[in-house]
């Protein structure tokens, strides 16, 4: 199905690699606009823009701590002035600290708690008076499996996880009545720069859980993004989607 995104505006957190890029470059091949969102991976993200630019699409550059509130207001005013609107966000960035809960600091898991879920928050406000005026908007929160059946040695990263889905049901319940729709897209493993680094026998061990026998491919992901994007996705606010190749059924 292609979908049409044509004068839509997006802006993408985390966009420089991984699902954050899959997102960016699908939502521009559908016609929208795209910010590409960084905090320290300048080059990544250039990367991103400079593919999209290259496929004929439109996108530019935005450097800002998503836990910043300040830097993230910035971020909006400078895309509202560049494009006058702002129509979907998806809140991607996220960072892990992995280690055994007797094992983690404090900073461990305050800075996982930050990015991955405060990231969020900051975002999301930012962009609702302009949705709001708008009467119209999607948000859509990239969260994971893990925040749903959680994982040895990610205490941190599943909290953050499972406070997103919190998250989206109630601000999507705030928003409904301004045609607004958040949801959560919760990805299973993925063939990203992440699981790269594992090792052979604990890859095996994760597919074996897996009925669909693989990882995803982070353009499986921006695909379902893109979707909920799209006005076919009209209905669907509150919802949490898993891109899991059955991994979790409920």
């Amino acid at each position: 199905m292609k979908l049409d995104l044509s004068g839509r505006v997006a802006l993408v957190t985390g966009a420089g690699r991984g699902i954050g890029r899959a997102v960016a470059l699908a939502l521009a091949e559908a016609g929208a606009a795209v910010t590409v969102n960084y905090h320290s991976s300048a080059t990544a993200a250039e990367a991103t823009v400079t593919a999209i630019r290259a496929a004929g699409g439109t996108a530019r550059l935005a450097q800002a701590d998503v836990a910043n509130p300040q830097m993230v207001d910035v971020m909006v005013r400078e895309l509202l002035h560049a494009h006058g609107r702002l129509d979907i966000l998806v809140n991607n960035a996220g960072i892990t600290r992995d280690t055994l809960l007797l094992r983690m600091k404090d900073e461990d898991f305050d800075q996982v708690i930050a990015t991955n879920l405060r990231g969020v928050f900051v975002a999301t406000r930012a962009v609702l008076r302009q949705m709001s005026k708008q009467r119209a908007g999607r948000i859509i929160n990239i969260a994971s499996v893990i925040g749903q059946i959680g994982n040895v040695g990610q205490a941190n990263y599943a909290a953050a996880k499972a406070g997103m889905l919190g998250f989206t049901k109630a601000t999507a319940r705030e928003m409904a009545g301004r045609n607004v729709t958040v949801n959560a897209v919760a990805p299973g493993f993925i063939e990203t720069e992440m699981t790269a680094n594992l090792g052979d026998e604990t890859r095996q061990a994760i597919l074996a859980r897996i009925p669909l026998g693989r990882f995803a491919q982070p353009q499986e992901v921006a695909a379902m993004v893109c979707f909920l994007a799209s006005d076919g996705a009209a209905y669907l606010t509150g919802q949490t989607i898993n891109v899991d190749g059955g991994m979790v059924m409920e």
